[in-house]
């Protein structure tokens, strides 16, 4: 129970800090409301989970068998956020309230987790920390999973509260596009650090 509670410490101060998922999730309060963006938030819960647990169970090896291929991962995720980070910072209140503006779908947040930097480094730093070579990796692994499992509700939901709390702040247009761009540049500053590792390998 120990280590579990370890576990547990780790995977709510990680979940509960600003990054890609809660950037995107205290938006699309905003933007769109609790009740739209449900699936994107249930996404996030259970899609950071199971890779966990993929990752947990071996499926890591396969990326350092083939390290180019976690590579373009990043390079598709960073480029990939970049385009959402544009998306939400050109979205306008006339826009968002169109018929073309859709939050994340289930399937689209818990895709995303995979060429989200931030879970990456989670996944990988949990399982690296708290799994050891004498113990048994499947139920380290699934004590790791279930950690991530009952923090996601909360400290997502934490978020998308805010986000939802803001949408009745936020009635001006300008506000709302002020708010929507600052989202965007704290997207962008959330994909530095891919950016940096990508640059450092490239040169070397």
């Amino acid at each position: 129970m120990d280590v579990f509670f370890a576990v547990l410490f780790f995977a709510f101060s990680t979940t509960v800090t600003p990054g890609p998922n809660n950037i995107m999730m205290l938006s699309s309060g905003v933007n769109y409301g609790v009740k739209a963006s449900l699936p994107h938030f249930f996404g996030i819960c259970f899609g950071f989970p199971l890779m966990v647990l993929l990752v947990g169970l071996g499926f890591g090896v396969v990326f350092e068998r083939f390290p180019q291929l976690h590579l373009w991962i990043k390079v598709v995720g960073v480029l990939y956020l970049l385009w959402l980070a544009w998306k939400i910072g050109s979205s306008t209140p006339s826009s968002i309230e169109g018929s073309d503006a859709k939050p994340f779908s289930f399937l689209q947040a818990a895709l995303f987790q995979w060429v989200n930097g931030k879970a990456w480094i989670m996944a990988s730093g949990a399982v690296a920390a708290f799994t050891t070579v004498a113990g048994n990796a499947w139920w380290d692994v699934t004590q790791i999973t279930a950690a991530f499992l009952l923090v996601s509700f909360p400290c997502v939901g934490v978020w998308l509260t805010c986000g939802a709390l803001l949408r009745s702040v936020l009635n001006q247009p300008l506000h709302q596009r002020i708010f929507n761009w600052a989202m965007a540049l704290l997207l962008v500053l959330s994909v530095l650090p891919v950016l940096t590792e990508l640059y450092s390998n490239w040169i070397n």
